[in-house]
């Protein structure tokens, strides 16, 4: 299957956009656009997320074809995580959402606002 339908409820094209949909998922790809990160450096970076949490993102994308991660033999051992051509390829459509994001949270902020 080389394309899907997001309109159909048994397509599995629903998976992935669970997995771009994911708020973690989305500032990890935003991270690592501008190339490979440690652990510890993209915690830090996307702040918020626990250890668990960025582990499971990771570990998901990774198995999503998104992201590679490459242990190094040192001491202590150093592991780096870096995108794919594949997750580069979805660096633009997620750029956007980001952009119109901080463009917009005010807006929404104020519409929440008036309707709570």
């Amino acid at each position: 299957m080389d394309t899907g339908d997001v309109f159909d409820p048994n397509c599995p094209t629903r998976v992935v956009l669970d997995r771009i949909g994911d708020k973690w998922s989305a500032l990890v790809l935003l991270c690592l656009v501008g190339g490979p990160m440690r652990f510890t450096k993209l915690r830090e970076r996307i702040g918020g997320v626990t250890p668990k949490v960025l582990t499971q993102t990771l570990r998901a994308m990774e198995q999503d074809g998104l992201v590679t991660r490459e242990v190094f033999a040192e001491v202590p051992p150093r592991v780096e995580y870096a995108l794919t051509d594949l997750g580069h390829s979805l660096h633009g459509p997620m750029a956007a959402v980001a952009t119109w994001a901080e463009q917009n949270v005010g807006q929404i902020l104020r519409s929440r606002e008036m309707h709570s």
